[in-house]
């Protein structure tokens, strides 16, 4: 079950590994676990924290999964979990944060420098994470949940429990404004990674 499974398959897999079918919760967390960190990676941009708080969510989904019933909308509640996990750490690492002088931080700046100079990314790639950062929280949110997670419109109106007409619109005019900071990129026409507009 490495691909996401239909309604019917995912249903019986919930139900088996409710029932305590260790093959069953594998195959669940073999399929949904990656685009879980993905989220996760995409919007705190720390790989062991987004690490930390997909293990944290899958042993909820653990914890939980006896009483949950199956309505289609287990994707929506499996990501809703995942982003609430992220934003209370946030929070309570906001809250414990502690000054640092200026001389720590400038070794670290250094440090950081000469760590990614070793693992350069695209051009593109930095420009398209520079543009993110100049959108609101819920702007960057939605183009997560659609591009990180990989959700579909409708099970990002449920995650975000707002109307599906309002997540389109939100979605349409986060890319519009994403396009008007980035400005023309010449896509590399030998990349088959690259879809038409």
């Amino acid at each position: 079950m490495a691909e996401t499974p239909d309604k019917a398959r995912l249903s019986a897999a919930l139900r088996s590994a409710a029932d305590g079918d260790e093959h069953a919760w594998r195959d669940i967390v073999e399929v949904y676990s990656s685009r879980v960190f993905g989220l996760l990676r995409s919007q705190c941009g720390n790989p062991d924290l987004a690490e930390e708080i997909t293990q944290s969510t899958f042993c909820t989904i653990a914890a939980k999964i006896g009483s949950y019933s199956e309505v289609g909308k287990f994707e929506a509640w499996l990501f809703r979990i995942a982003i609430n996990r992220l934003r209370d750490e946030m929070r309570r690492r906001k809250r414990q944060a502690n000054p640092v002088d200026g001389g720590t931080l400038t070794g670290l700046a250094g440090a950081a420098r000469s760590d990614h100079e070793d693992r350069a990314e695209p051009a593109e790639l930095q420009q398209l994470r520079n543009a993110l950062t100049q959108l609101s929280d819920a702007e960057q949110q939605i183009i997560h949940l659609r591009h990180s997670a990989d959700l579909s419109f409708k099970q990002i109106a449920e995650v975000l429990d707002q109307p599906l007409g309002t997540a389109l619109a939100r979605h349409h005019r986060a890319v519009k404004k994403l396009r008007e900071i980035m400005g023309p990129v010449e896509l590399n026409e030998s990349d088959p990674t690259q879809s038409e507009p």
